[in-house]
């Protein structure tokens, strides 16, 4: 596999974040308090859209990306960069660097979105679930694309869906309602028009 910068860049900016607050939460450093308190500063709070007051002014704003870069413990960030790096060196071989990150912070932003939208969840929203989903959202449109224009079968895709429509409603129902389908859904619906739209404006 081909050296991919912009990925190794997306897994170093949640890897520090995480070692800084797990190292905390284990006592090795700093505060255990250390975690809620980047959660507080960082994470999606859909009541900060309304009359919620923020930690600081750009606060609602910068949420849309802050989220995505910080997770729920140990176990939460590593099936997380597991699902980049099996995701990502195809959309980088397909887009380049340049276009795979725009659709990475395109589809985090579209999470927060779905989340905004579609939750009434009082609790933060964090993880990088949102913009892997919508790198999901990009492979499978591209796929459908691709056998669309060869007249095969779009079946594969069509499984794609269903399995992650499965998967979903498993993990929300094994998680005691606390995923945030809401962002993946966001996310995967920006990351599937934005593959294309990528991949059409390129090569």
């Amino acid at each position: 596999m081909r050296a991919m910068p912009v990925v190794l860049v997306l897994f170093l900016a949640c890897l520090l974040p995480e070692i800084v607050l797990s190292g905390a939460d284990y006592g090795l450093w700093g505060d255990p308090g250390w975690r809620l308190w980047a959660w507080q500063h960082g994470g999606f709070w859909t009541g900060l859209l309304g009359n919620w007051r923020p930690n600081y002014a750009a606060q609602p704003w910068l949420m849309f990306l802050t989220y995505g870069f910080l997770h729920g413990g140990l176990v939460h960030f590593g099936v997380n960069m597991l699902t980049l790096f099996s995701l990502a060196p195809p959309l980088v071989d397909r887009m380049g660097q340049g276009r795979f990150l725009l659709l990475y912070m395109a589809s985090m932003i579209g999470g927060g979105l779905g989340f905004a939208l579609l939750s009434q969840s009082p609790q933060p929203m964090v993880g990088a679930s949102g913009a892997l989903f919508g790198l999901a959202g990009a492979v499978m449109a591209l796929s459908w694309q691709y056998l669309r224009a060869r007249g095969e079968s779009l079946r594969p895709v069509i499984r794609s869906l269903l399995w992650l429509a499965v998967l979903n409603a498993v993990l929300w129902w094994a998680m005691s309602g606390m995923l945030a389908w809401e962002t993946h859904l966001g996310g995967f619906v920006v990351g599937w028009v934005m593959g294309l739209w990528l991949v059409r404006g390129g090569r």
